[in-house]
Formats: C-alpha cells, sequence, structure tokens
C-alpha cells in the first residue's frame, strides 16, 4: 500500500475509486484538487494499476518489459499525480482486463468508507461497453457503500452516513448513456490536473484530449450559470449524480 498523508480542518471529505491508476487524473483530478483546496481530506483508490490493459507504450518498449516492471511505473506516476493534487492515494492492485472483485477487497472498500467517512464519492459510468472494468469498479464501490452504512457489519464501528455519489466522465459518453448532470468549476486548479495528467507518460496520447475535454465542459459551465455572469469559467469537469438531492430550496 502507498499513501501520502494530508492532514484538513474540517473535517470534511471525499472518496474517489479509479478502476486503473490513470482513470481518476483524466476524469476527476480537478474536483479532487479543488476539495483540497477547500479543506476536504480525498483519498483515491485504485483497484487495479492497468497494467495489461492500459498500459501499451510501457509493453512496446520490447521483451525486457515485466508485468512487475509495468506496475512498477505505473504505481510512480499516479503517485506523483496525487501528490500534485494533495490527496491520498492507495493501490489494491487486484489486476485488470478482466478484473475480479472478490469479496475481501469488497470488505477492504468498506474498511476505507468507515474511515474516510466520505461526503461524497466518485467512480465510473455505470455502462461501458468499450471498458467492463469500469462498470464493475462502480458496482463495486456502490455495493461497498450500502455494506459501510449496516449496523450489522463490524457491530460497534462508526457507519457511514449516506454520500452522495457521482459518475464521472467516460470515455465515450453516448454509448455509456452517461450525461452530465453537475460541473465542477476547476479552472483555478487547471495547472495541477495538467501537471497530473503529464505524470501519465503511459498514456500521453490522451493529455490533449482531456485538455479539450476540459475546455469543453467548461463552456457548458459557463453556459449554465449564464453566459452574461460575471464569472470566468476556462475549465470545468462533468459529473453524473447517480444519488438524489434532498433540499428545502431549488435555488
Amino acid at each position: 500500500m502507498s499513501t501520502t498523508q494530508h492532514s484538513s480542518n474540517s473535517g470534511l471529505a471525499g472518496l474517489v475509486v479509479s478502476a486503473h491508476s490513470a482513470d481518476f487524473v483524466w476524469r476527476a483530478a480537478g474536483t479532487i484538487a479543488t476539495h483540497v483546496a477547500q479543506g476536504y481530506r480525498m483519498k483515491i483508490v485504485c483497484l487495479s494499476f492497468g497494467e495489461r490493459g492500459e498500459s501499451a507504450k510501457l509493453w512496446r518498449k520490447g521483451a525486457e518489459m515485466t508485468e512487475a516492471k509495468v506496475k512498477a511505473a505505473r504505481r510512480e506516476e499516479a503517485q506523483r499525480a496525487a501528490d500534485i493534487l494533495g490527496a491520498e492515494i492507495e493501490f489494491l492492485d487486484i489486476g485488470d482486463y478482466p478484473m475480479r472483485v472478490s469479496d475481501e477487497t469488497l470488505f477492504k472498500l468498506v474498511d476505507i468508507y468507515r474511515d474516510v467517512q466520505p461526503a461524497f464519492v466518485l467512480s465510473h459510468s455505470e455502462k461501458d461497453p468499450y471498458n467492463f472494468d469500469h462498470p464493475l469498479a462502480m458496482h463495486v464501490t456502490q455495493e461497498a457503500r450500502v455494506i459501510a452504512q449496516a449496523e450489522g457489519h463490524k457491530p460497534g464501528e462508526k457507519i457511514i452516513g449516506a454520500p452522495a455519489v457521482l459518475a464521472f466522465e467516460p470515455h465515450q459518453t453516448e454509448q455509456c448513456e452517461w450525461i452530465p448532470n453537475t460541473f465542477v468549476d476547476i479552472t483555478p486548479v487547471w495547472d495541477k490536473k495538467r501537471a497530473a495528467i503529464e505524470c501519465m507518460a503511459g498514456q500521453e496520447h490522451l493529455w490533449d484530449y482531456y485538455t479539450r475535454v476540459a475546455l469543453q465542459r467548461g463552456v457548458q459551465a459557463k453556459r449554465n450559470i449564464g453566459i452574461t455572469a460575471s464569472r470566468d469559467i476556462k475549465y470545468a469537469e462533468g459529473l453524473m449524480r447517480l444519488t438524489p438531492v434532498v433540499t428545502e430550496q431549488l435555488s
């Protein structure tokens, strides 16, 4: 396990469950950095390193490359990205392509929920015909959330409340039936997100793609606060909220 510890005086926290060790960077690095700046404890859990299915550039180095070397490179990239964002990170190393989740892994994630006590949790879209690891990650994220609320699981431990569940943006939104209904303005922390993106040397082909995504979501976020609003939004991240909002005021 590799973690980076950061203190928070707010008592607020967020949890991000990433199927592979780079997913959180492309899809949620700005949201992570934004909440760290607000005093949140942000915890990232990487279920796998993406060593088999998402490390083509590393494997193309030749016969000297091994799975252990690929994992080590991916771990180092993700750790540096998390450090830039100011977040904790933990690697469960359960493998990918295919990803399989054991009860041991499920209960480990429950333990993390109870330790972090998140106000919200981010993971993947519930559907993704291009990558079956992604919806599996969201499934275990939601299942662990339910178990972490159960008084009868490890009686005497502090249970969690009902953290909001949001799906971050998949690579091909329409095919994944993902529709953004929440935007996070990441303009003030864009430099940190871009620096975290550039840690992902194994997937350099995605750097500019996700920069374009952030610009596009920035345009949409600005439109949704009103194009005449004085607030300037250049970069944003889109999220799809899966849990209802309970409120006494709609404005």
